[in-house]
C-alpha cells in the first residue's frame, strides 16, 4: 500500500497543471450581475463597438493514479477581466449592458460544458495533453458561439434576437448545471 501511495504522490506532483495566469479576474457568480463600474479598461482609439467584455475560462487540475486509473481533481472557472473590458460612456445603456452580461454568462456555460467533459472522460497517463486538448476544443467552441451571438443579435441592436438569446442561455445554464 505504501508503494501505491508514493507513486500516487509522485504522479500528483507531475500532473499539476493550469490553463492561464489569472489577471485579477472576477469569477462568474449567479448572484452578481455586471455593472458599468466593472468595466475598467481604456476604450481603444479606433474602437467601433459600444462596449467589450473580456471574459474567459481558466482551469487547474491534479491527477492521481490509483489502481491503474487516473483520478482527476479539477476546478474550471469563468472569469470577467475588468481591466480588459471597456465601454463608451455616451452609448452606455441597459440593453448594451445586458448584451455584455450575456457574453460573461456564455463563458460560464462553456466552463460548465468543460466540467461535464472532464467528468465523462477516462484519462490515460497522458492526462496533461488530454486535458489541454479538451480545453482547446472548448475554447474554440466558445469563440464560435460568442461570434454567432454577436452576429445574430447584431451586437444587441436586434432586440428580438437579443431576447431569444437571453432565454436560450438561461435555459442552457440550467440544463448544464
Amino acid at each position: 500500500m505504501g508503494k501505491i501511495t508514493t507513486i500516487g504522490c509522485l504522479l500528483l506532483l507531475g500532473f499539476l497543471g493550469s490553463a492561464q495566469e489569472i489577471e485579477e479576474g472576477v469569477p462568474w457568480d449567479a448572484g452578481k450581475r455586471l455593472v458599468w463600474a466593472d468595466f475598467k479598461g481604456k476604450v481603444p482609439p479606433a474602437a467601433v463597438p459600444a462596449a467589450t467584455t473580456a471574459s474567459g475560462i481558466s482551469y487547474t487540475y491534479s491527477a492521481n493514479l490509483m489502481y491503474h486509473e487516473v483520478k482527476l481533481d479539477y476546478e474550471v472557472t469563468a472569469y470577467f477581466y475588468p481591466n480588459e473590458s471597456w465601454y463608451k460612456k455616451p452609448l452606455a445603456n441597459d440593453t448594451i449592458l445586458s448584451h455584455e452580461q450575456l457574453h460573461f454568462d456564455i463563458a460560464e456555460l462553456f466552463a460548465r460544458k468543460m466540467r461535464n467533459r472532464l467528468d465523462r472522460t477516462s484519462f490515460s497517463d497522458n492526462v496533461k495533453a488530454e486535458v489541454r486538448e479538451i480545453y482547446q476544443e472548448i475554447l474554440q467552441e466558445l469563440q464560435e458561439f460568442q461570434e454567432a451571438y454577436d452576429w445574430e443579435t447584431n451586437f444587441s441592436r436586434n432586440v428580438e434576437k437579443q431576447l431569444e438569446w437571453n432565454a436560450k442561455i438561461a435555459k442552457e445554464l440550467q440544463a448544464v448545471e
